[in-house]
């Protein structure tokens, strides 16, 4: 049993570690182009400037946060951003009318299984005795 949360906390730790690089790499990129006025991410309540501050503010935080975790200090604030990540993401694809290209909901699905394995990840990150 301990293997298996051992791999649920690296895969939570690899995949909003990674996730949180892309929302860092991708806010800073649209800033270096021109301010991200036409930027659209139909899966975000943010438009404009205010979705490219968001999305490079919560790459950071994100970042910070696995970090954190990592060194095994404030983990519970990593759990609260893998459960705003999947949150956000399945109200965002599922609920939030985003339309699907072809062949799109496949890449999605996995993102959202991924975040969801993700969350369980941190969440058993929490109760995981310090390294002495």
């Amino acid at each position: 049993m301990e293997v298996v949360k051992a791999l649920l906390r690296f895969f939570a730790y690899l995949f909003h570690g990674l996730f949180a690089l892309v929302l860092i790499a991708f806010g800073t990129l649209v800033l270096i182009a021109g301010g991200g006025q036409s930027v659209r991410l139909e899966m975000l309540p943010w438009t404009g400037s205010t979705l490219i501050v968001v999305v490079l503010l919560g790459g950071i935080f994100g970042l910070l946060t696995v970090i954190l975790a990592i060194a095994g200090k404030l983990r519970p604030l990593f759990f609260l951003w893998a459960l705003l990540v999947a949150i956000y993401l399945v109200k965002g694809y599922l609920f939030g009318g985003y339309r699907f290209t072809p062949g799109e909901f496949k890449n999605v699905a996995y993102l959202l299984a991924g975040s969801l394995v993700a969350l369980v990840g941190a969440f058993v990150q929490l109760f995981r005795r310090k390294p002495r």
